[in-house]
């Protein structure tokens, strides 16, 4: 499998601080955290070491926000007559990057039925669920993603260590990867691993930071 012409090769940030974590302070804040801390729990408890297929179902769930965030961003715009300030673009090519992760992990490890099935069910109900909590309350959204990428690269960071003391085989990288990420033909798992890891730590900051705006707006208003 090869990248599609019209997703554009990407940019590997590896100078990203990794170890980030922003403390719940608001009620929104909190839900957002033990929201993603119960999902964290149910993953662990399914998948265990069985990083690959985790990642293939978990990104199928990563790549919902950026897409309905940018939805209701248009939506936004368009309603309010106004710009959108690169949200929207922002925003679907987080969900792009995270098919992409998909699309990247299915090539390492092909999901079974039961795997497949579970993907519908879960996309079914996660897809509905954040779409109506970006409806009314798009900032606990983002804070939800925020934290969801906070676990994205502690995982990742535990894939890697078991890939490097060599629990799981480190296979060559698909060659999907290699032209997504540009990385060097002879690239293996841990390349890409890393490569996954910067993106969605990219993605936590940009989500977190999205926090920030609204509640700068929300202060701008009420001054």
């Amino acid at each position: 499998m090869t990248v599609s012409p019209q997703i554009p090769p990407r940019t590997v940030d590896l100078d990203r601080p990794l170890e980030v974590h922003v403390a719940p302070k608001t009620l929104s804040d909190k839900v957002a955290f033990w929201f993603v801390k119960m999902l964290r729990f149910f993953a662990d408890l399914f998948f265990s070491k069985r990083y690959g297929h985790r990642a293939v179902v978990l990104e199928t769930v990563a790549a919902v926000p950026g897409m309905v965030g940018g939805l209701w961003q248009h939506l936004t715009a368009l309603r309010k007559m106004r710009d959108d300030e690169g949200w929207i673009r922002t925003l679907l090519d987080e969900a792009e990057n995270e098919r992409m992760h998909l699309m990247t992990f299915i090539e390492i490890a092909q999901p079974n039925w039961f795997e497949r099935a579970l993907i519908i069910v879960v996309q079914l109900i996660f897809y509905n669920a954040y779409f109506f909590l970006y409806l009314f309350a798009p900032r606990t959204a983002h804070r939800v993603v925020g934290y969801f990428e906070e676990e994205a690269v502690i995982s990742y960071t535990q894939y890697l260590k078991e890939v490097e003391e060599g629990r799981h085989e480190n296979v060559p990288a698909p060659q999907i990867a290699i032209d997504y990420w540009q990385l060097p033909q002879e690239a293996r798992l841990t390349d890409v691993i890393i490569a996954v890891r910067a993106d969605e730590a990219e993605h936590r900051d940009v989500n977190h930071s999205f926090v920030d705006t609204i509640d700068e707006r929300r202060h701008a208003k009420a001054a």
